[in-house]
């Protein structure tokens, strides 16, 4: 039962199965802003103004922290679908318990870093004193569960490699709908506000992990855990460092590049900030619709790199290239139409609209460039390549940011001019992506026919010596 869960991407129809293979996905990037906006919306109802901007004083340092151990999992995508498109049952096993040890050890480090350190971190934010106690409190609470983090990370990451990407989904509603519940009963009954949050958190990504867990423990296929093979193996963690490291700073850079864009931000007034948060709520639905098709890539293009199936891996880039593009400008197109009706949901003040609308009408047009970016990062990373996305991530996105921040915009201080930071350096990035992506691929591809060229010959030799044999016999 278990391995009619996985997807063989080396056969059959590809437009169908990227397909299937993304809409979990998208339900997982919704499911999971609808979670956090629940969150919120409960501590607003039931608890203070004070318990909601301290859980919100705590999302940049809590992203540019776990983004890095976040960037680290996908390594274990990338290389345990490699291992299914070349049959490598072996290999993907001692893949697997790697992951599995190093999603511990991680998440323990995580917890003895967030613990003893959080409220240097919020000082150094300059977090207000009104609330820098209980965001305190809030982050220790949900450091401890960091462990926890980890393992569901690392295990959805696991079987997506292997097109499973339906039960992380499932499980992740399932822990959603256990967090509303656990927010509600620490808030109304125990009358813990951010503590009960952070605990529901924590136990909502218990259920999660422990569900991956057990999955992966029954499992009959390539993902699954063996517990011989639960130990760090030195070659699998090197190439689990050799793609996660990069990924992971890469995450840390884009944190880094948004603190001084939010500060520019904040110049033009509390009207502006409002309508920006009340917009991205919605201009994030763009994206994460866009990225759950551009993710898909680095599956796709690992299992059919492992099965030397290349034909089949200029396909899945260029229907990739085309999906992204029609889902981000459908999905664009409907935000900017309606994005009056949509910012008047959560505002009736006209000014904030306005701001919003703005926003809306700049960025959600322009999502397309970042799925096609997604699509060759991913790609670079299948590769094995996940050094050239940060390198280009870094002067693409962070430098070219800043410079465009304190040398361009002085020029033309307008909102303009600082939304459209957005869609250029997309664009940049994409272009420097794809001018490494395409020579790396006719090198790769080179490569492999090159192989399957030796293999055929060696087949042969034996295949003749096997008939002089049975001649002289």
């Amino acid at each position: 039962m278990a391995k009619s869960f996985e997807m063989d991407m080396t056969r059959g129809s590809l437009l169908k199965k990227l397909i299937i293979y993304a809409l979990p996905i998208v339900g997982i990037n919704l499911v999971q802003l609808l979670f956090n906006a629940a969150d919120v919306a409960i501590l607003g109802i039931f608890a203070s103004d004070n318990a909601v901007a301290a859980v919100g004083s705590t999302t940049a340092i809590v992203n540019l922290i776990i983004g890095f151990f976040v960037g680290l999992s996908l390594s274990a995508n990338v290389l345990v679908a490699r291992c299914m498109g070349a049959g490598d049952r072996e290999k993907s096993n001692r893949l697997i318990g790697t992951s599995m040890v190093l999603s511990v050890i991680f998440g323990l480090f995580l917890t003895i870093i967030g613990v003893s350190c959080s409220k240097l971190f919020l000082t150094w934010m300059k977090c207000p004193s009104a609330i820098i106690d209980m965001a305190t409190r809030y982050m220790q609470i949900y450091f401890v569960g960091m462990p926890i983090v980890m393992l569901y990370n690392f295990s959805a990451s696991i079987m997506r490699a292997v097109g499973d990407t339906l039960r992380p989904f499932i499980f992740l509603v399932v822990g959603g709908v256990l967090n509303i519940g656990l927010n509600i009963f620490f808030i109304l009954v125990l009358h813990k506000d951010v503590e009960g949050v952070a605990i529901a958190t924590v136990a909502s990504q218990g259920v999660a992990a422990i569900l991956s867990i057990v999955v992966l423990a029954k499992g009959k296929g390539f993902a699954k855990i063996d517990k011989k093979y639960l130990k760090v193996y030195k070659r699998e963690f090197l190439e689990i460092l050799k793609i996660g490291v990069p990924t992971g700073i890469q995450k840390c850079m884009f944190s880094l590049s948004n603190v001084v864009l939010t500060s520019t931000l904040n110049g033009f007034g509390e009207s502006v900030v409002t309508a920006n948060t009340i917009a991205h709520q919605f201009d994030a639905i763009v994206h994460d619709v866009t990225d759950a098709f551009a993710m898909s890539t680095m599956a796709f293009v690992s299992q059919n790199l492992g099965a030397k199936n290349f034909k089949r891996i200029w396909r899945v880039i260029w229907e990739s290239l085309i999906l992204v593009t029609v889902v981000s400008l459908s999905v664009g197109g409907a935000v900017i139409i309606f994005s009056e009706q949509l910012c008047g949901i959560m505002t009736d003040t006209k000014e904030v609209i306005e701001y919003g609308v703005k926003r809306l009408t700049i960025m959600s047009g322009f999502y397309f460039l970042t799925g096609t970016m997604g699509v060759f990062a991913n790609v670079l990373r299948a590769l094995g390549k996940a050094l050239y996305t940060m390198i280009g991530s870094f002067f693409c996105t962070v430098l070219f940011r800043i410079i465009w921040i304190y040398l361009v915009f002085p020029l033309a201080p307008t909102l303009n001019t600082y939304y459209a930071v957005y869609p250029i350096s997309w664009g940049l990035c994409t272009a420097v992506y794809v001018v490494i992506a395409m020579p790396l691929l006719i090198k790769t591809q080179r490569k492999i026919e090159i192989e399957k060229v030796a293999e055929m010959k060696t087949q042969s030799i034996k295949t003749d010596g096997q008939i002089k044999e049975e001649v002289s016999a």
